[in-house]
Parts: structure tokens; C-alpha cells; sequence
């Protein structure tokens, strides 16, 4: 890449995938390993899990899974612990472990739904950058994305999971500009609806095949991990502390 100037060396880079045993993450998991990258899943869908591990193998990279409650910042404190002990180094976290909670209005979501939501999807992600970008700012480089989404931006029926991506959103903002001496950067990537379990069991066929946005379909989550590569890699040399929009269409 010797047309991008500030460009860090290709090597053998360690990514950490947080939600990566389906969807989003499983999709990112993969176009990283494509990459050139070994990857680790931290999920609690084993089976899943199991299976993006083999799949990444079979790219010709190492993989690895750890069971991760991300809810619980001394399971992500321990399985940061063992890559490191293991591999040596992590130098990329995607986060895109997260819930969608109760579709229902605010007076239904009990207090205990929306506890359970902030603690996966916002939590998760504050421990996950607490316990490896350390590792990242030592190496003076560094890669971080989180999911975010369009209802931060408020929906009366998923408040509580609405309430995580606008606080993800802040955190990505808050945190782009924290390492940048570093050499580490932090992004967000919203990706509208792609195509993931999340979405197809909560819609009916004949909607998943016109849902009526401007481009007539909703994304393969592989189209949203291309976005989430780039920001990921060498290639990004000057975008951090942004949430970049991959929804087909503005608005």
C-alpha cells in the first residue's frame, strides 16, 4: 500500500469478534479472515460458533473460540487473558454481540428487560474496549467497530434497545479521538436491516422481498461486513470517532 503514505504494515494481525457465532458477526469474522487475519469468537452460541471457527480455518487462518457471557466484564477480562497468553496480540475488536429485547411499549418493558439489554449491548462493548485496547495502544495500533443502529435515534416500542445504540453511538464518538497518537481508532457502523436472524424472524417473506426502502431489499450481512473490513484494516489511515451509514439509501 505504498500509495497510502501513513499506511502500517501488513502483518499478522489477531481480530477479536464479540457475537461473531451468526449474522454480522459471523459475516465479519470471515471477510477478516479472508483478509489474512486469525480470528477469535467471543459468543455464547456454541454450536454456531464452532462452525465460523471451522469456517475460518478452512480460509487457511487460525480460530479459536471462547465462551463469553459479554455481560460480565470478568469473562472478557479472562478470555482477553487466554488470547493473549495464546497468540500474543489482538489487534482488532469488533463488537456485534447484541439483543434486541422486547418489541413493546415503554410501560410493558420491565425493568429487568432493559437491564438485560444495556448490559449486553452497551456493557459488552464498554468491557470489551476496556480489556483490549490496552493490548492495542502497546503495539501503537489498533482497530475497533461497533454496531450501532437507526433506532438511537428513537423507536417507541424498542426503548430499551433503542436507549443501547444511542449510548453505543456516544461511545464510539466519545472514544474515536481518545488513541489516536496511538495509532488506534475507534468507528461504528450502522447498517440499517441486513439480513440476519434478528430481521427475518420478525417479518414476514413477502416483506423481506420488497420492504419498500429505496433500494427494494435489505443488505446481506456480507455487504455490511465489507464496510466493517475496511475500517478495520491497514487501508484506514484516516477515519476514526465516525458511525458510518450502510443502509442503501439516506434517511
Amino acid at each position: 500500500m505504498a500509495y497510502l503514505r501513513f499506511s502500517a504494515p501488513l502483518e499478522n494481525r489477531v481480530a477479536c469478534v464479540t457475537g461473531g457465532g451468526r449474522g454480522l458477526g459471523r459475516a465479519t469474522a470471515l471477510r477478516l479472515a479472508q483478509e489474512g487475519r486469525d480470528v477469535v469468537i467471543f459468543d455464547l452460541l456454541e454450536a454456531e460458533s464452532k462452525q465460523t471457527v471451522k469456517d475460518i480455518e478452512a480460509l487457511d487462518r487460525k480460530g479459536l473460540y471462547i465462551a463469553v457471557d459479554v455481560s460480565d466484564f470478568s469473562q472478557i477480562e479472562a478470555a482477553v487473558k487466554d488470547v493473549i497468553d495464546l497468540w500474543g496480540r489482538i489487534d482488532i475488536l469488533v463488537c456485534c454481540a447484541g439483543i434486541l429485547g422486547w418489541e413493546k411499549p415503554f410501560f410493558e418493558q420491565t425493568p429487568q428487560q432493559f437491564q438485560r439489554v444495556m448490559s449486553i449491548n452497551v456493557n459488552g462493548v464498554y468491557f470489551a474496549h476496556q480489556t483490549i485496547v490496552p493490548h492495542m495502544i502497546k503495539r501503537k495500533w489498533g482497530r475497533c467497530v461497533t454496531i450501532t443502529s437507526g433506532a438511537r435515534h428513537g423507536s417507541p416500542n424498542q426503548v430499551p434497545y433503542s436507549v443501547s445504540k444511542g449510548a453505543v453511538y456516544s461511545l464510539v464518538s466519545s472514544l474515536g479521538n481518545a488513541w489516536v497518537k496511538e495509532g488506534v481508532f475507534v468507528n461504528g457502523v450502522e447498517p440499517g436491516r441486513a439480513l440476519t436472524e434478528m430481521v427475518t424472524s420478525r417479518f414476514s417473506s413477502e416483506h423481506l422481498q420488497d420492504p419498500g426502502n429505496p433500494m427494494g431489499r435489505y443488505s446481506d450481512p456480507e455487504e455490511v461486513a465489507e464496510v466493517i473490513e475496511f475500517l478495520c484494516s491497514e487501508r484506514n489511515t484516516y477515519t476514526t470517532g465516525s458511525v458510518w451509514s450502510v443502509k442503501g439509501a439516506t434517511g
